[in-house]
């Protein structure tokens, strides 16, 4: 029976949910996962799978075509299917990230346009904030929508798009001259339409390829060139210039519960491989498991899991509440990213050598949790997001 990652009032449906998703991992994820990951091969069998469950809708309004659940829902459901493999977890992050940005900030011609479609996974959702000079400095972009008679040319090269190659719609940010003084209101969100697959997948739009990445395999991670693309103003995210950056920060806060929620899923197979593990090796005659060194690893390992998950669920909880929660995501993300990697480094630990084979899935974890380290921003940026905000509030 586990014990970890138990969430306390959940309704009837939100378990059922956990519970289809939780026997769709063990069944059809874990058992294939290492053997997709080694090949770099994109998992399309799964994500079929996750379209019969409806999880490309799961947040989607019910007068969209989708589940209308919360974002609590969508986290833990992101922490069982990154306990199957992370990469997966990614292929609808950054989908539900421009669902919700659509949901929240997008005018009705636009919801009704696509949102129907995304719940589906007829249309699929990718979003492009970085360059590959911008680092977090979100200010310094650098591609430009500039006006023309029948609306806007975007020029520029955006960085480090997840599903890249698989989307058909991308929520791009890109600089629009709105003659601010401030450049955070000098920047709108675009929807750009695109083909899946690599090369020209639209008129002035190039993906040029996987980027190969130490871990975070089977997903296609890409740079995508913007060259004198031409787009109508109807298709800026709400019809307004002007306020992409807050819609941005808008998405990436679901973001960063989603990574932190990835962070968990990680840490907890970790962990039960870990303790699974030293329960059937032996030394000194008696299983390692029972040697107080081990012993008290297995402590740790499991109360990093447990605190990471519990404010994952505050963060998730708040956001659904219509709260701020701009420090308790930066805090989610921040913990459950550094408490992963110490977890999955003390499960690779107790495995010995073994855990440096690549026959043991400890190794691919071991990549993978590297990733929750600097995705939807590093421990550093969450710092700082979270000491400015309270300085703000405590301020004397």
């Amino acid at each position: 029976m586990r014990r970890l990652v138990r969430t306390e009032g959940l309704t009837a449906e939100q378990d059922e949910i956990l519970a289809v998703v939780r026997q769709f991992v063990d069944k059809k994820i874990i058992p294939v996962a290492t053997e997709l990951e080694h090949a770099d091969e994109y998992p399309t069998e799964i994500v079929e799978g996750l379209k019969e469950l409806g999880i490309f809708g799961l947040m989607i309004p019910e007068e969209y075509g989708g589940l209308g659940e919360s974002l609590l829902t969508y986290a833990l459901v992101v922490e069982e299917i990154a306990r199957g493999w992370m990469s997966v977890s990614g292929v609808i992050n950054t989908h539900f990230i421009v669902a919700h940005m659509l949901k929240q900030h997008g005018t009705e011609e636009q919801k009704l346009k696509y949102l129907p479609r995304m719940a589906t996974g007829e249309v699929r959702g990718a979003f492009s904030m970085s360059e590959p000079g911008l680092g977090s400095d979100v200010s310094a972009i650098t591609t430009k929508a500039t006006r023309t008679d029948d609306g806007y040319e975007i020029t520029g090269q955006k960085m480090w798009l997840t599903n890249g190659g698989s989307s058909t719609l991308v929520a791009v940010l890109c600089k629009t001259d709105e003659g601010s003084e401030s450049a955070y209101k000098n920047m709108s969100t675009f929807l750009v339409e695109k083909e899946s697959g690599f090369g020209e997948t639209a008129q002035g739009v190039t993906i040029p390829g996987k980027i190969d990445k130490m871990g975070y395999k089977g997903i296609d991670t890409t740079e995508m060139i913007l060259d004198n693309h031409r787009i109508s103003a109807d298709q800026i995210l709400g019809c307004t210039p002007g306020n992409g950056f807050y819609q941005m920060m808008d998405g990436v806060e679901v973001g960063r519960v989603n990574v932190g929620a990835r962070a968990v899923g990680i840490a907890n197979r970790a962990f039960e491989l870990g303790i699974r593990y030293a329960q059937q090796r032996e030394t000194f005659g008696k299983p390692i498991a029972q040697h107080q060194a081990i012993l008290f690893r297995i402590a740790e390992m499991a109360t990093k899991v447990e605190t990471a998950h519990s404010m994952v669920v505050r963060a998730a909880r708040l956001k659904d509440a219509g709260k701020r929660m701009d420090v308790e995501a930066g805090m989610a993300k921040m913990i459950a990213s550094e408490y992963c990697n110490e977890v999955v480094q003390d499960s690779f630990r107790i495995h010995g050598g073994y855990g440096y084979s690549k026959e043991y899935e400890i190794e691919r974890l071991y990549r993978e949790a590297a990733f929750m380290l600097i995705g939807e921003g590093t421990s550093d940026i969450q710092k700082m997001i979270i000491g400015r905000s309270l300085l703000k509030d405590y301020r004397i």
